[in-house]
Formats: C-alpha cells, structure tokens, sequence
C-alpha cells in the first residue's frame, strides 16, 4: 500500500496546494490521507486514485471552512504561499488549464474567490481532467449539480483572468529591469516598467518586521514610491535579488544575509507590470 501511495502522492500533493493555497497545509492533508489509506483493508478498495482523491479533496473542503474565519483575522492581504518550481511534482496536471497557469499567484488568488465546492469540482475538473461523473463520487453530490457549479466557477475564471500576458522570455526580461531599477533607486526607472493602474499587495501577515502594507496599493505613483521608501528598511549591502522560478513563473527572492525576506510575483502584460504581490510572512518562506 506504501508503494501504491507514493504513486498518487504528487497528484495529491497537487491538488491540495491548488486546493489551499498552502504548501505547508497540503502536506498534512496528504499525510493525513496516507493514515487513513493504510488503516482501511486493501481488498475494499476498488481504486486507489479515486479513494485517495477522495481524502484529500474532502479534507481540503473541511480545511477551507476553517480557514475562512482565521482569514477575518488576518493581518493585511492574505496571499498563497509560494513554493519555488523544477517542473516536477507540481507541474503533473493533464487537464486543459496549464500546469504553469495553474499554480501561478495570480490564479490561486483568483481560486480564491470561487466557493470551496466550485473550486474543487474546477480543479478536478479543468487542471486534473476528471470526468463529472467521477468528481459527482468525489464530492458525494449530483453529476448535474457538479456540471452546474464548474459552470459557474468557469465562467468566473474566464471573466477575471488577466487579459494580458507577456510571454515566458518577455516576462522574465521585466523582472530582470525591475531588479535593476529597483537595486539602483530609480523613480523615473520603476515608473516605466508600471502600468498606470498597477496593484500590488503585501502579505505579512503581521509578523514581517519591514515593508508590509496592510492593504492593496494602486496606481503608478502610489506603488513606485512604496518600493523606493522600502529600501530605507533594510541594510542595502545585506540584500541580494535573485531571479528563482516561484509558481511556475519568474520571481524574484529577496534574501538579507542570505536569508529569505521576500518573495515576489508579477503579471506581466502589455509591455507593463500590471500587478505585484510580495509575501513577506516568515510562516510561508520556510521552503524558500
């Protein structure tokens, strides 16, 4: 049974993080769903990839309603941990949404929106590729009830997906000139690279010493002028930015005596930065 769970563990794995934005959290679901698989006899399990689906979808959903109201006490933006990419275990999904797409910032946050039960029935159903009748056992709801919420949930991904999209190598030259203008203080530098509406929003959660907003930013002027007085924080000669693949995109990691402060995201679209969102919160840089 070990060696059957060690098949799927990726997969779960993947479908947790999407599920709860939470490295740290969706390893102990997967953990969870490993005592349990090991505890119900193996001749009463038909399939093993649609029961232990089944674990970690469920207790993914009881985790949510949970961390719905510690959310209302959150300090500042709440933002989904970054994990740093290679093109393995989180990048395994078949399903029409990319795999890259699929556990960027921007779409997690977007998830974020959805109800629990809409985001798991998209989940399974565009990233994971499961069929409706498959997700129905899953959940333990009507195949024409599952077909309705992933309507609902499709639709409003479609409608708040960013509508600009730089590609790969264009994204990655932009934050390769962000770092440049940022490490250097330049206002009219930073100025070029943003959009006019640009956002960005700061996830200390109430325990980054430095450089926390505890509410979204916007706009050009307001932004720049935000990252320019963040270097008064710190000890310029200690800080480093490095470009790291965070999410399945182009990051950057701020590290202050070689230890992680920051970790950044972008969309990038139109020739323009168009948000930004830094999560400072030393809870979720432990695997960075």
């Amino acid at each position: 049974m070990t060696e059957s769970f060690e098949t799927y563990r990726p997969m779960l794995f993947s479908i947790a993080y999407r599920m709860l934005g939470s490295a740290m959290e969706a390893e102990d679901i997967v953990q969870d769903a490993y005592l349990r698989y090991q505890a119900v006899p193996t001749e009463q399990i038909e399939s093993p990839k649609a029961y232990l689906s089944t674990i970690v979808t469920r207790l993914c959903l009881n985790q949510l309603e949970s961390a719905r109201a510690q959310r209302e006490t959150y300090v500042g933006p709440w933002l989904p941990e970054p994990v740093l990419t290679d093109g393995t275990a989180l990048l395994s999904p078949q399903g029409q949404v990319s795999a890259q797409e699929s556990i960027s910032m921007a779409f997690l946050v977007l998830l974020e929106s959805l109800t629990p039960l809409e985001r798991a029935v998209f989940l399974l159903r565009e990233v994971f590729d499961y069929e409706y009748g498959e997700i129905a056992e899953i959940l333990g709801k009507e195949e024409a009830a599952c077909r309705q919420l992933f309507s609902r949930a499709k639709k409003h991904v479609a409608e708040h997906r960013p509508r600009f999209k730089a590609s790969p190598e264009a994204h990655r030259q932009m934050i390769a000139r962000f770092i440049e203008a940022a490490s250097a203080g330049e206002m009219d530098g930073l100025m070029s690279l943003l959009a006019e509406d640009v956002t960005l929003w700061t996830d200390g959660g109430g325990k980054a010493a430095r450089g926390a907003a505890t509410r979204p930013l916007h706009g050009r002027e307001t932004v720049a002028t935000f990252l320019l007085a963040t270097r008064r924080w710190v000890d310029a000669e200690a800080i480093t930015l490095e470009i790291a693949e965070v999410n399945g995109e182009a990051g950057v990691i701020m590290r202050e005596y070689g230890k992680p402060r920051v970790v950044m995201t972008f969309e990038v679209g139109g020739g323009k930065i168009r948000a930004m969102r830094f999560v400072g919160n030393p809870d979720k840089l432990k695997r960075v």
